[in-house]
């Protein structure tokens, strides 16, 4: 739904022609970009993971050939070139989107699913319609977090703030056990709600009303233990994910702010590759459940359980900040802490994505449904020896652990709604940067 999701934007609200957009993309996929560490790693890292599980894979020769020639992935440094890529990028940019759905390239893609004998058809891609969703948001300490509705996760970050509501953090010292214990617990509430209820609104019925609530984030908070962990009664099945998700936030001369966040799933995404199209396809089926009467279980036509959000941020009545996380489960957990270091701590842009993570892997999930064990809570080594011993006596399962990628990737922008001032912030922890135009 990416391409059909890029038009339905520049329908909207894009000024200049589509062709002037993709001009740079064709550009970068024709003539090559040089690869970064973090995407050098990513490609060596997937081609590994491609070989390890080939035979799942109904072919694996376009893929070799489009990122890994002679089954050698590029180094850091390398010119990466995608000929392919940018072909399909012309053919959207003077056909448009039906070049991707009903045209030229939709043919390519059915071809290659009949030849690998896959069930999607040409109809299947004819009858693809993106939709336009009305975001909820939540306020808190001056501030209202907008997150997009299911099938996604966003409400799960939602809920965490509702339930973080019923106590005020200022209270405690920033670093502290107590902010990390209270934070935690109410990610493990709000995603044993999100396990059990979300999934393709055309599918299924969400009381989304009564758990973006008041009175059900006082009955969750209730549950909240000062000094020990809620027993998991069925909480703690680990959401899995891995980084294949690109976010970016735009803010234009008129204010305009976009917040944008794409992902094939688990890293680059199924290992197919239709011919000459030179790009992956997504592996997002993999986040239904199998479980026959959850709401997120796989059928003809449906959505599946969606783990990428984009957040928006407003300060009383003014747009204040476009902001995304990437990383899987990490997501919601990272909107949040981001959240609450700006409103209860005062950090500023930066400082608010520089600061010690945490992330809860192990939390009830749509695709995997409930469990039975506390899961484990991964810490940043910036948290201070003392918090770590603390939320272990509390029983919580706490592992130190610098693998950067695993705490998600920040942007963000913000604006001043006094002065109009435009302020970037990029994550320290992988690829990123901020660029004024």
């Amino acid at each position: 739904g990416a391409v059909d999701g890029w038009f339905a934007l520049h329908e909207r609200w894009v000024r200049l022609p589509m062709s002037d957009v993709l001009a740079a993309p064709i550009e970068y996929a024709r003539n090559g970009f040089p690869l970064s560490p973090v995407i050098a790693a990513g490609f060596e890292g997937n081609r590994k993971r491609f070989q390890s599980v080939a035979a799942m894979i109904e072919e694996q020769e376009n893929a070799t050939k489009t990122y890994f020639p002679g089954n050698v992935a590029p180094k850091a440094g390398d010119i990466f070139r995608n000929p392919d890529l940018a072909r399909t990028f012309s053919a959207l940019a003077t056909e448009g989107r039906s070049a991707f759905y009903e045209g030229s390239v939709a043919q390519a893609m059915a071809d290659y699913f009949k030849a690998i004998g896959a069930d999607l058809t040409l109809d299947d891609l004819k009858a693809h319609r993106g939709e336009w969703v009305e975001p909820r948001g939540v306020e808190y300490h001056g501030y209202t977090l907008y997150e997009l509705p299911p099938n996604g996760q966003g409400f799960a970050a939602l809920m965490m703030l509702n339930i973080l509501k019923q106590i005020d953090l200022r209270e405690f010292e920033r670093g502290s056990a107590d902010i990390f214990h209270y934070m935690v617990e109410a990610k493990r509430l709000a995603f044993e709600s999100m396990a059990s209820t979300f999934a393709d609104p055309d599918f299924a019925e969400m009381p989304i009303d009564e758990l973006l609530s008041e009175d059900y984030a006082k009955r969750q908070f209730a549950r909240i233990r000062p000094g020990t962990v809620i027993e998991p009664d069925y909480l703690a099945v680990p959401l899995e994910g891995e980084g294949d998700t690109t976010y970016l936030t735009v803010v234009d001369g008129d204010g305009m702010m976009v917040s944008l966040i794409q992902s094939n799933y688990r890293g680059m995404g199924s290992g197919l590759v239709p011919t000459g199209l030179g790009f992956m396809l997504q592996d997002r089926g993999e986040l239904f459940s199998l479980e026959d009467g959850h709401p997120n279980i796989y059928a003809p036509g449906k959505r599946p359980f969606h783990t990428i959000i984009p957040a928006f941020l407003m300060k009383g009545d003014q747009p204040f900040m476009s902001y995304g996380l990437m990383g899987g489960g990490m997501q919601p957990q990272g909107h949040v802490q981001v959240l609450v270091n700006i409103a209860d701590f005062g950090m500023n842009l930066q400082e608010a994505g520089d600061a010690a993570r945490f992330l809860h892997d192990g939390g009830s999930s749509p695709d995997e449904g409930v469990a039975t064990e506390y899961g484990t809570l991964f810490v940043e080594p910036g948290v201070p020896a003392e918090t770590v011993d603390a939320l272990r006596l509390r029983g919580h399962k706490v592992k130190v652990d610098d693998t950067a990628g695993k705490f998600g990737g920040y942007q963000a922008i913000s604006r001043d709604p006094r002065t109009g001032l435009l302020t970037g912030a990029t994550e320290m922890r992988k690829d990123g940067t901020v660029v004024g135009y």
